[in-house]
Order: C-alpha cells, then structure tokens, then sequence
C-alpha cells in the first residue's frame, strides 16, 4: 500500500501566486509568480483574476510534469468569510459563493479556495483551505478602538503568521501552545499580530487601513483628514477603498508594488550622488562608499 500523499498548494496573495507541490511534508517543487500591478489593473474584481491566476497554476504544474492524477489534494489559501477558529476546512458550494460575491470583502485570497476546487474537480479529489485570513483569536479587551461603532477586526495573514510561529516555538525548543511571540508578515500587506500560547490574542487589520503601510495598503492614516476626503465630493466610496487598499502604499507614491525594483532604483540614485559628491574626497573614502553602498551596505 502506498502511504505517500501528494498535495498541490495555492497560495493567491496580492502581489504574487505561490505553488508548491508536496509529497507528504517534502517539498519537491515551488515557484513564486509576481504580477505587477499594472497587469492585475486590467481586472475590475478580484475574482475576474481568476482565469489568469489558473492558467499560471495550469503552467506550474505543465512546468514541472506533474500529473493531476497523481495529486491526492488541493490546498488553497483561505479568503475573507465569517469569523472562523484556526483550523483547516473542506472547501464547499457555499464557501465558494460567498468568496466569490465577496460578501465578506475582496482579496486575492479569495481565489484560494477557488482555485483549489477547480482543479481538485478535475479528478474528483478534496479541496481545502487553511487558516484563513479572517481566523479570529482577539480578545475582547484588543477590539476596542477608540469609537464604539468600530470595533477592530481580526483580519491578517493567519496562515504565514501561524506556520512561522510553530517553526520558531520548535527552534526555540518549545510548542506553539506554550510560547508568547510577535509575529510580522511583511508582503502585499503587513500584518503584526501578538501570539499568547498558541492564539492570536492582537493584529491589525492588515486589509482595511490598520497597521503600516505597504506595497499596495495605506495603513493607519489620519482619520481627521480621512474623513475631510470622503465628503470632498471628489471620490465615491469605490476610489477612497482603493486608496487603502489596491492603490495604497508604494503603488500610491511610486506606481510599483515591486519593492525590490524600487531598491533598485534607490541604490542608482545613491551612488550617482556619492559619484558627484565624492569628486572632492580622496580615492579610498571615495571607493569606500561606492563598495558599500554596491554591496546594499548603504
């Protein structure tokens, strides 16, 4: 008897699809795909990605030769549904409809589950999610938050947070459930959440403009202004949405969600300044610089 399970797993973030492919708990193959945010503009809704996200997973799998009919399951990130404990979940009709309407909001992860039970349909084998983003572990005393009628909300990168946090309980020699870590998922959203004996006790709402901002999220901004904003007469509710999330952060200031493009950018800059700069300086300083700032020193 066979006791091998091999598992496809999607992960749809913001700015990327990750695929890896697994036998048992080895990974025999992963890929991260980026997507600029000029591509994903091209789609109104995030689940009008859902045709291009596919053929990049169809692709992934054509890549590397791996046979749908060797796959025992489909595993896909988790998107935004009701409040859920952490844990993984069968993928079913109902879930797909509400991820798809986006009843409980839009976001990449949204197409996790889909996805996943695309394929898994295609030779009748289960799909599930894990840890969605909207797992809820806050304590009641961390969803206040200043105005009554907003309570905070528990909506982060649950699955990352979660799967890094036992890899450090271990190399710390102990069990998720009996450490106290602070964990930080640094992406298309950052999420910063406070874990106490296996429970996510405090996050910010890494989705809806709470937290710092990131390569495509506003983050906490000021809300006097904020508000002045939304009755300016000038944007619907749609465009000050986008505003925080999709069009926020670097995409607001820069036009790119590609953070390393735009380190990239920065060191030109540097070392052209350290060049007109460093005409006057002697040649080691003057070399010195220019060493470490190529070597990201600066």
């Amino acid at each position: 008897m066979n006791n091998n399970y091999y598992i496809l797993v999607i992960n749809p973030g913001s700015t990327s699809t990750k695929l890896s492919f697994f036998k048992n708990e080895e990974i025999l193959f992963q890929e991260t795909i980026s997507h600029s945010s000029q591509s994903l503009s091209l789609f109104k809704n995030i689940i009008d990605q859902y045709e291009f996200r596919l053929n990049v997973i169809l692709d992934f799998l054509e890549k590397q030769k791996i046979d749908l009919g060797s796959i025992n399951a489909v595993v896909g990130r988790g998107g935004l549904l009701k409040p859920l404990k952490s844990g993984t979940y069968r993928v079913n009709q109902k879930m797909l409809n509400h991820l798809k309407k986006g009843i409980y909001g839009e976001h990449a992860s949204n197409l996790g589950a889909v996805l996943a039970y695309k394929i898994a349909q295609k030779k009748s084998i289960p799909a599930y999610i894990v840890d969605p983003v909207v797992v809820d572990e806050m304590e009641d005393i961390a969803r206040i938050s200043g105005i009554p009628e907003l309570p905070r909300k528990s909506i982060f990168h649950a699955l990352n947070q979660k799967a890094v946090a036992r890899k450090a309980a271990q190399d710390l020699g102990k069990t998720y459930q009996d450490s106290n870590l602070i964990m930080v998922h640094m992406g298309g959203g950052i999420s910063v959440g406070v874990h106490n004996k296996g429970k996510v006790i405090d996050v910010n709402n890494a989705l809806n403009g709470e937290g710092p901002f990131s390569p495509e999220r506003s983050g906490t901004v000021p809300v006097g202004d904020l508000a002045k904003l939304c009755f300016s007469g000038k944007y619907s509710q749609n465009d000050v949405m986008t505003m925080i999330k999709g069009k926020g952060g670097l995409v607001a200031y820069l036009n790119t969600n590609n953070v390393e493009r735009v380190l990239k950018k920065l060191r030109k800059v540097i070392i052209n300044q350290i060049n007109i700069r460093g005409n006057g300086l002697p040649d080691c300083q003057r070399n010195w610089r220019r060493s470490n700032c190529s070597q990201r020193k600066c």
